[in-house]
């Protein structure tokens, strides 16, 4: 069994944004594997799927990005699921526009996100796929960067990159995450 979180914030105003990249994978990993729907669960919306014959999970917590740590904490809690098996899907500033990045451990490096994942497993030491969106320019407020939508200019590379990011998914699905990353991150 495996678990990918995509992390975002639910509803309408948020669908686009650059937070919210995370769910955007998963939805898009969910129409290529033909997983069922979403269903509510704890406090998130999760699908189940299978990738080549594995079972997988795609959960999109539901608390807002700053409380994502709450609903991950619940399907661990009630799947006795191992942390080792669950992927973090998440947009990052420090990755190029167009780029993922795979990590096993690091800290929170500024992600709300990441930071209450942190507190509600009580490591630093978790798989991620890290989705670039670059950092904005000088002086440009961090809150509304992250929270405004991709731009027009941005939007061919921005199907490409989730593509890349179902890649790497169907990959940890299959093999050893270690081994995912060293293909991944070129």
């Amino acid at each position: 069994m495996k678990c990918f979180v995509g992390l975002g914030n639910p509803g309408k105003q948020y669908e686009m944004n650059r937070h919210n990249v995370g769910f955007m994978a998963l939805d898009r990993f969910a129409a290529k594997w033909n997983f069922g729907s979403y269903q509510a669960k704890g406090k998130g919306m999760l699908a189940e799927g299978h990738v080549n014959g594995s079972k997988v999970y795609l959960l999109k917590p539901m608390t807002y990005m700053n409380l994502s740590g709450e609903a991950l904490r619940a399907f661990l809690d009630f799947y006795k699921a191992d942390l080792a098996d669950v992927t973090i899907v998440y947009d990052d500033m420090d990755t190029p526009y167009g780029q993922i990045r795979l990590r096993y451990q690091g800290s929170a490096g500024g992600h709300n996100g990441i930071k209450s994942i942190i507190q509600h497993t009580g490591t630093q030491q978790f798989n991620r796929i890290r989705i670039g969106v670059s950092r904005p320019a000088p002086g440009y407020n961090i809150a509304d960067y992250v929270l405004s939508n991709f731009s027009k200019e941005e939007a061919p590379a921005l199907g490409q990159v989730l593509d890349l990011t179902g890649e790497a998914m169907a990959a940890i699905v299959e093999q050893p995450f270690e081994k995912t990353m060293a293909k991944f991150n070129k």
